[in-house]
């Protein structure tokens, strides 16, 4: 790498990986592989920036090096903390890492739960072998570390879950329905989320429904049809996928709403513990919430969890 790309990254990592280290001190960035599963060496493919138009980083492409970043909430009086795995979206294309990442993890902190956002590599034929397990790699891994490193993190092995925003929606619902996939060397750790929230989330590879950039930065310009009922995750769903929130809007335009009902149809016919919050307006895309009836998603996501620590087993 060159001289002036290391110094872009150092200031990009800074900038946006790094934003609240300066303000607690309790977050930071950990590498997920000493050696990268799955990988090809490729010096030409280096991360970059997405600008906004006002030359704002606001998200990363071309993901080479898989991180974690750590967001420790407080403990006041509890001795441990639930976990959550944020997933940003971007169309399997790049990561929406500020607003469906670090904001997010901000708020899951400020209501008592510690946060690790997760930059996962992005399919590339150019830096892997299989693209289409890379992400899935990356996320299994994430569960595996955050449960290995509970002790030290104050964290509740039972209480460690996934959430994922439009296409890190469909990887957390990978993580849920296909957690027990061997696709890399790892330990007897579990990679099973203890539950999942998926917002607008990409669920099916299918014609009808899917999001189709995703569906080709993820399988491909033609996949078999095996392909797509694999990564179909409302096909996946068994009694063993962990219990799901789902909030959607119902004028998404990029990410048909059938994708959130027809995952919830699969819970509930399996018997999985689920609940869905469908909002009138909103559109795609919408984070914490901004416009519409959206915003509320954010407390209806807090009284879910608290119910869901009410049922965990210690």
């Amino acid at each position: 790498m060159g001289l002036k790309k290391i110094i872009l990254k150092i200031i990009f990592m800074g900038s946006i990986f790094g934003s609240s280290v300066i303000t607690n001190g309790q977050e930071y960035d950990i590498e997920l592989w000493a050696t990268v599963p799955n990988a090809i060496e490729n010096k030409d493919y280096q991360e970059e920036f997405r600008l906004n138009n006002k030359g704002v980083a606001t998200g990363i492409r071309k993901v080479t090096e898989s991180t974690i970043k750590v967001f420790l909430a407080k403990h006041k009086k509890v001795e441990t903390t639930p976990a959550i795995i944020i997933c940003p979206g971007g169309g399997y294309k790049h990561l929406s890492h500020v607003k469906e990442g670090e904001k997010v993890a901000e708020w899951l902190n400020s209501i008592g739960i510690s946060a690790f956002v997760l930059k996962y590599r992005l399919p590339s034929d150019a830096i892997m072998v299989n693209k289409t397990i890379g992400p899935l790699q990356d996320a299994q891994e994430a569960i595996r570390t955050v449960r290995r490193r509970s002790k030290e993190w104050h964290i509740d092995t039972n209480k460690i879950g996934v959430m994922g925003f439009s296409a890190g929606g469909h990887l957390a619902a990978t993580l849920s329905t296909h957690y027990k996939d061997s696709i890399y060397n790892h330990d007897n750790t579990s990679a099973r989320p203890d539950f999942s929230i998926l917002i607008y989330p990409v669920i099916s590879m299918k014609d009808d429904i899917t999001h189709q950039g995703s569906r080709t930065n993820l399988l491909g310009e033609t996949p078999s049809q095996n392909l797509i009922n694999q990564y179909s995750n409302e096909e996946q769903v068994t009694p063993t996928t962990p219990p799901t929130l789902l909030i959607h809007a119902s004028d998404d335009q990029s990410v048909p709403v059938e994708n959130s009902i027809n995952y919830y149809l699969s819970l509930k016919e399996n018997n999985v513990p689920v609940e869905m919050h469908i909002y009138e307006k909103g559109g795609h895309g919408f984070g914490l919430g901004t416009t519409g009836t959206n915003v509320n998603w954010p407390s209806a996501c807090e009284a879910w969890l608290n119910v869901q620590s009410s049922n965990s087993q210690p």
